[in-house]
């Protein structure tokens, strides 16, 4: 048999292979993957085809922001994946329109994957109504990433990182250093998912949450945002940056301290000229409850997948792999199992285990992108002073409640 893996660029469809008359055409298996350099997916497909060299693969990759709508156009009108990665608050989007796989029976039987010992985060937000409909690749959250170099030199000690707003307020300015280009903090508050992800756990540790955003904490948490961009500790730039280009600013010297998630690892430790580690995010009190997002992806396999049973060996594989999600990729493992004994970065490994056991699933919802969006939406508003505070986010709530109820 021949064999192939083809990547697609954008939306261009993967010619056919050829492969001599008469011959039996390859098993086929197509896998999406986000537009964005997504290593991880692309690192277990090429692993799983030198495994699988009678299966053709085809790769088609899809911009993060497009995947719900190309999805969506895709699966109805059965042009879909077989298999593909989905934002996990997304995941309850997908399965309320009966548009994925319900993968419980096969998990029964197999002697790979045991869902008991998927995390009870990534398993939620895998799940819709107690059925099993995606596997997580693995788990993430966001953390803060401080300059070790930067605070020394402004008198700060990193062993003792902001526990508060308070503090990290007051570490920022003091990191402040607009005559060498250098912001305090740098986070993303883009008008998308990734701003919503970074600004749950400031409306979370408050004691309010996606569905109490007209509550004096949730208020209090976009104000706080606000300070820091109005006293320019951050820069505006945040409004429009994602949380890699925020991390590249960390990496380049640009920002003394950073929130974003064990993914940009990697990259930090190739790139970064300084010493580096990694805290638990502030909380907005010293006895403000600890939290975070709960992030990561899930693969699901569409209802209307052509090959449903190669799909789910290759979720077999990703499973199998775990062990390896943090040394290789900055990802924490999604099972119990494979929690790492010698993990690359210790310290960050250790912050960003103990960082997980307060993140929280976003959703899970069928509404979730209408309600990300409500969030992000009334965030930007009273960031770019289009509207105060407690007006964006009694707006914000009362929009929440309405596509909640639908």
């Amino acid at each position: 048999m021949h064999r192939r893996f083809a990547l697609q660029w954008a939306t261009a469809a993967i010619a056919a292979l050829s492969i001599g008359s008469g011959a039996a055409q390859a098993e086929t298996l197509k896998i999406w993957s986000f537009g964005e350099q997504d290593n991880y997916t692309e690192a277990m497909v090429k692993e799983f085809q030198a495994k699988n060299p009678d299966l053709t693969i085809e790769v088609r990759r899809v911009a993060f922001s497009d995947v719900n709508d190309e999805a969506l156009r895709a699966i109805r009108s059965g042009t879909g994946p077989d298999i593909m990665p989905i934002d996990n608050p997304n995941v309850a989007f997908f399965a309320a329109k009966k548009a994925l796989l319900e993968l419980d029976d096969m998990v029964k039987q197999s002697k790979v994957i045991n869902a008991d010992k998927i995390f009870p985060g990534p398993r939620l937000n895998s799940s819709w109504k107690g059925k099993l409909v995606g596997i997580p690749r693995g788990a993430n959250t966001i953390a803060l990433y401080i300059n070790d170099d930067m605070f020394r030199e402004a008198g700060l000690d990193p062993d003792k990182p902001p526990r508060t707003w308070a503090e990290l307020h007051d570490a920022a300015a003091k990191l402040n250093n607009p005559a060498k280009n250098i912001y305090g903090f740098a986070f993303s508050a883009r008008g998308n998912e990734e701003g919503t992800f970074q600004f749950l756990p400031y409306i979370q540790s408050t004691g309010a949450d996606w569905d109490k955003l007209n509550s004096p904490g949730a208020i209090r948490a976009v104000e706080f945002w606000q300070k820091l961009l109005d006293e320019k500790l951050a820069s505006r730039d945040t409004l429009n940056r994602g949380q890699s280009d925020s991390t590249a600013t960390f990496v380049n010297g640009n920002a003394a301290m950073v929130v974003s998630g064990p993914w940009e690892i990697p990259g930090i430790d190739k790139n970064a000229k300084f010493k580096w580690r990694v805290a638990l995010l502030p909380g907005e009190k010293a006895d403000s409850p600890r939290t975070s997002a709960l992030g990561e992806q899930s693969y699901v396999i569409p209802k209307t997948a052509a090959n449903p049973k190669a799909a789910f060996r290759f979720l077999e594989y990703v499973i199998s792999q775990q062990g390896r999600n943090w040394n290789d990729f900055g990802i924490l493992p999604a099972t119990s199992d494979a929690v790492s004994k010698d993990p690359k970065w210790p310290q960050a490994y250790q912050a960003f285990a103990e960082q997980m056991k307060y993140a929280r699933p976003r959703g899970p919802n069928p509404e979730w992108p209408q309600i990300s969006k409500a969030i992000s939406g009334a965030m930007q508003q009273v960031l770019t002073h289009q509207s105060d505070a407690k007006t964006a986010m009694a707006a914000a709530a009362a929009q929440v409640q309405r596509v909640s109820k639908n």
